[in-house]
């Protein structure tokens, strides 16, 4: 019987715990499907921070040159669908259920994990619909990622900065070696890292990895001046955003003909691009995925700089694993109050609740700019942090902004 689309997603996500590292599964998986990651021309996206908007730029400078622009993200805010996206327009319900269908056998027989089996579907569904080139977000990390299977015409890493230790390992270094690791022989590999130190990790790891594939090659690497920004009209708000396109100029500048876009359809493109979760602004909502100390440092400067109605209200959940002390006084010095609370689709990696009462009680903690309050049920938090707010920031992780838009009513296509 023919799975339908609550079928495939009932079939994949119980697959989300699993974390799995290597290449093996994900290319039986796709030579199961033919091969379609082979069939569309790629730009490899990594990186700690940035990942989601140098992708979002990248393609939408190529869809402004008329090509047909395939997408791959992760993770995704509201619906599975959100991943796969060609020219803009998600994956339809029933290719995600024919596609998990067809692969179930391979995958039960593998033991495939979410994201394996993911991939395999985004190939096969941006080779199915036409797609002429895509853009596609490395999951974690990067040397043992599932996307690594890909030869693409460019790879990026955007930044690093502390995340996923318990993966990557647990410093700055550590964490750019294993990133590196998506460049491949005869490709550009554009660095959008600053610090000096860890642009010659990236450097360095970058030509162990093209080394490793064809043992006479040198990796072709382009590091973005660390003071380059980009200054032309941007859709996407926040400074920060200024260095993400310069990052992605850099990537379309280092395509080769025929794909690289003329400076018209750059321009065009960034002034149109949008992605949703990364300070958007939905009438009082104010949505950002900022998940790490740098992604919050980002945007507390956005709110210190953007002209937004006052009182600002916090809506904050952040998963277990991060570094949220940090987080949340970054976050107290721009806001005026802050709600703390579990997202239904966090549960399972909540926070530690009685820290945080101990934390909101400690009389040592940094003298608190906002009123904090925890309200660990979610419903009521969501009801609490509007009354009164002229701007309600929403953040802590994908599944804080996903969790509120589903539970507003907004949706992120």
């Amino acid at each position: 019987m023919a799975l339908s689309y609550a079928d495939a997603i009932a079939y994949l996500y119980p697959r989300l715990t699993q974390i799995k590292f290597g290449l093996e599964t994900t290319r039986a998986l796709l030579a199961d499907l033919g091969d379609p990651h082979l069939v569309v021309p790629v730009v490899h996206v990594g990186g700690t921070n940035g990942k989601g908007s140098v992708t979002t730029l990248v393609a939408g400078a190529l869809r402004a040159s008329g090509w047909r622009t395939g997408t791959y993200t992760s993770p995704h805010l509201v619906s599975f669908r959100e991943r796969i996206a060609v020219d803009g327009m998600p994956i339809g319900e029933a290719a995600v259920a024919m596609w998990t269908g067809r692969l179930r056998p391979a995958a039960d027989r593998l033991g495939a994990t979410f994201f394996e089996t993911t991939t395999a579907i985004a190939f096969a569904d941006l080779a199915a619909r036409g797609a002429e080139i895509a853009v596609v977000e490395v999951g974690l990390g990067g040397r043992l990622d599932s996307t690594n299977v890909v030869r693409p015409l460019a790879s990026v890493v955007t930044k690093i900065e502390m995340d996923h230790q318990k993966y990557l390992g647990d410093t700055l270094e550590a964490i750019a070696r294993e990133k590196a690791w998506i460049a491949k022989p005869g490709a550009p590999f554009v660095v959008g890292e600053r610090r000096p130190e860890l642009v010659e990790v990236l450097r360095r790891e970058a030509g162990d990895a093209v080394r490793a594939l064809a043992p006479e090659s040198g990796a072709d690497v382009r590091v973005v001046p660390p003071d380059a920004e980009y200054e032309g009209p941007l859709a996407l708000l926040g400074g920060h955003q200024r260095r993400n396109a310069a990052v992605a100029l850099a990537v379309l500048e280092a395509l080769p003909p025929p794909w690289r876009p003329t400076g018209a359809a750059i321009c065009a493109g960034f002034a149109a691009a949008t992605l949703p979760g990364r300070l958007e602004r939905r009438g009082k909502w104010l949505f950002d995925v900022a998940h790490n100390p740098d992604g919050v440092a980002a945007l507390a400067r956005a709110v210190g700089e953007l002209d937004l109605p006052r009182p600002v209200h916090a809506l904050v959940s952040i998963l277990g694993d991060k570094a949220w002390p940090e987080m949340l006084v970054q976050l107290d010095r721009v806001v005026d109050r802050g709600i703390l609370t579990v997202t239904p689709s966090a549960e399972g990696r909540r926070w530690d609740l009685e820290w945080l009462r101990r934390w909101l009680k400690d009389p040592n903690r940094p003298p608190a700019h906002a009123a904090w309050q925890l309200v660990p049920e979610f419903d009521e938090a969501l009801r609490r942090v509007q009354d009164g707010a002229g701007t309600v920031v929403a953040t802590g992780s994908f599944h804080t902004v996903g969790d509120v838009m589903a539970a507003v009513g907004l949706s992120p296509f």
